[in-house]
């Protein structure tokens, strides 16, 4: 029956990846959310993407706060040329507890993934549950027209049918089907698509920037901001990266065609604020900054989380904290205390560069009848909620979890 649905998947032209190292990546039988909790996740989402806006609000109006964010110079670059822009598109990664009660454990709104899988499996699967409700069917529309609105305030002189360049890292396959996705849905409405890395941008003589040669009036950018900018080791013992230095000259042409509204980039540099996990731990530590709302909103769903640095190691006990480094995703650069030994714990607290790490206080999410504990990616869209893509794992959520098509069932 697996491989039916993988053939049902590859004929798309998109998914073309159902297994990985192996074994199934998705499952054949479909996660079903209650409407009312489905609900509860999109209102917890657009109350998040709030806050995050008053992070960079906040950000923006105490520029001595971005010191406890430890931004290299490019990086600052970024945020400063951005002027507080950073949301697009977000994706919003939710738990349910045992109580029946929300936590994210982080937001990815730099460059979220899963686009295709939270599409494309649930068109494929849909058919044969046509008594559940799709809670993405309209995920295109929206981020197409968020892609088109951006370019409309933005751009100098902006086109109903903009040519779109889609900046990604080349050498990596994972996000593939994503890119397939977007370039086929700009194609879909008239829009001329070049796909590319940012090696591939050029300055032009009007200031604008070109791919490959081709004038370009929108990047969707899919290239990490601090991938951009200057790469540092987050441990003591780590070796430089093979390529540590920053993009430039490519992000100046970049931010200098932005600057002159010569093109428009989704999601705008400031991301690289919002991404930050120490952003995280700004809301904690600076809540009388916030508003009422958004302090409810921090105390509801956001597990407490603080700088590492500013914590004594000897009362971070291993099972109560989650170490998480700064711009680690997809479970990289995370140390669950209660996932490893007391010596590993200590050899990860003592190697942690200090300015790069966050400790966040553990919480228990409710797992299903399997034992799978299901991660749920509440997209969010110009600030509204868009779709959702869940993941089930045994323990953390990585590359190898397993990907049900996600519906709603009836009241």
């Amino acid at each position: 029956m697996y491989t039916a649905l993988a053939e049902r998947l590859i004929a798309g032209g998109i998914i073309t990846d159902p297994w990985v190292y192996g074994a199934e990546r998705f499952r054949l039988e479909p996660m079903v959310l209650s409407p009312d909790l489905y609900q509860r996740m999109c209102s917890a989402g657009e109350r998040v993407a709030r806050l995050f806006n008053s992070v960079c609000t906040l950000v923006a109006a105490h520029p001595d706060l971005l010191d406890e964010l430890s931004l290299t110079p490019y990086q600052l670059t970024m945020w400063e040329s951005a002027v507080g822009r950073w949301h697009g598109i977000a994706r919003i990664d939710f738990f349910v507890l045992t109580d029946g009660t929300l936590r994210f454990c982080e937001v990815n709104s730099d460059t979220p993934s899963g686009e295709a899988e939270t599409v494309v499996l649930n068109a494929v699967c849909h058919p044969d549950h046509p008594h559940l409700v799709d809670p993405n069917r309209e995920f295109e529309e929206h981020f197409v027209e968020m892609v088109l609105a951006s370019h409309r305030a933005s751009h100098r002189a902006p086109r109903e049918h903009p040519a779109v360049g889609i900046v990604y890292p080349t050498d990596l396959p994972e996000d593939l089907s994503m890119i397939a996705l977007y370039r086929s849905w700009f194609e879909r409405r008239g829009m001329r698509v070049v796909i590319g890395s940012p090696y591939n941008l050029q300055p032009r003589s009007d200031g604008g920037v070109g791919l490959f040669d081709v004038p370009v009036e929108i990047i969707v950018r899919h290239y990490k901001t601090d991938w951009w900018g200057e790469r540092l080791p987050v441990w003591s013992d780590q070796p430089d990266y093979p390529d540590p230095d920053p993009l430039d000259p490519p992000l100046g042409w970049l931010l200098a065609a932005e600057s002159v509204g010569a093109v428009t980039v989704v999601n705008p540099f400031g991301a690289v604020v919002s991404q930050n996990k120490r952003a995280m731990a700004l809301c904690w530590e600076h809540l009388d900054l916030f508003d009422a709302f958004d302090q409810e909103t921090i105390r509801a769903l956001l597990p407490e989380t603080r700088r590492l640095e500013v914590l004594d190691p000897a009362t971070l006990r291993r099972e109560e904290w989650v170490l998480k480094s700064d711009y680690g995703c997809e479970g990289d650069e995370v140390t669950v205390g209660r996932h490893v030994s007391d010596e590993v714990w200590e050899i990860a607290l003592e190697r942690a560069i200090p300015g790069h790490w966050v400790a966040q206080r553990w919480f228990d999410a409710a797992p299903l009848e399997d034992g799978a504990i299901p991660n749920y990616g509440l997209y969010i869209i110009a600030g509204r909620a868009a779709g959702i893509f869940t993941r089930l794992s045994p323990r953390s959520t990585d590359a190898t979890a397993l990907v049900p098509a996600t519906f709603l069932g009836g009241d």
